[in-house]
């Protein structure tokens, strides 16, 4: 670890033990760790060649299409064998110990509850949760090799996974909330996250309560206004700042 990240996590773990109220915003890089990729970044899906993705995300393809739909959506935004890194556990730890209120996510992987997260928040929905798009029962689907497309056991409408595709609008409660605890922040820790994609970036982009850390490989809109940019791995950097907190 070089000086200047040493540095920079000593100025994080400063940060955290003035908060009274710090938040956390990630994005896909959250998850990078471990080993789901990062949609939107360099070599991700949505930079791939092909079709155009978004379309098989869509509304629209789930309605005229939804044998394409599933066989993308399980194709590429299933990782079963996908479990929680530093980063999700650290988190964990900083709200077990009443230092973090909220983590706010874009990510639908559920991962963040898997390491113990609480108060989570999640922008897009979850894949861990459908429902029917008949009768609005919250299910599990009847799902075989011979039915790609999962059936509602109640009335065979088709079942859907609870996240957002393109062309729907975010949860607004959901929304509301993250915004009410963006709100209180007095630290708000932004990670893996390129904050470019909107809604949810105005999230950050609207913040006034305090300290802004990001945490991001890449340069994001908001580097200038922040009051600490760390160009290094989030777990790692994360799980650093926690160590001298217990010694």
């Amino acid at each position: 670890m070089d000086e200047k990240l040493k540095k920079d996590i000593e100025t994080l773990r400063g940060m955290l033990k003035d908060s009274e109220y710090a938040v956390f915003f990630g994005g896909a890089g959250v998850s990078t760790e471990s080993g789901i990729p990062d949609f939107r970044g360099a070599g991700g899906l949505y930079t791939s060649d092909g079709k155009g993705n978004e379309y098989y995300l869509s509304r629209r393809c789930l309605t005229v299409d939804p044998f394409a739909f599933y066989r993308f959506f399980n194709e590429n935004m299933i990782f079963p064998e996908a479990r929680p890194n530093n980063a999700h556990y650290a988190l964990a730890k900083l709200e077990s110990e009443g230092k973090l209120k909220a983590v706010i996510t874009q990510n639908i992987d559920g991962l963040h509850q898997e390491a113990g997260s609480k108060r989570v928040l999640e922008l897009h929905g979850t894949v861990s949760r459908s429902y029917c798009m008949r009768c609005g029962k919250v299910c599990r689907p009847d799902m075989s090799d011979d039915e790609p497309v999962p059936k509602c056991p109640a009335c065979g409408g088709i079942v859907r996974p609870d996240v957002t595709l393109y062309g729907e609008p975010l949860d607004g409660f959901t929304f509301r909330e993250a915004e009410e605890e963006i709100a209180r922040a007095d630290l708000l820790i932004a990670g893996g996250s390129s904050l470019t994609v909107y809604p949810a970036a105005s999230l950050v982009g609207n913040f006034e309560g305090g300290k802004l850390v990001i945490i991001n490989y890449s340069p994001t809109p908001y580097d200038d206004s922040a009051d600490l940019v760390i160009r290094a791995s989030l777990g790692e950097v994360l799980s650093a700042a926690l160590s001298k907190e217990d010694e």
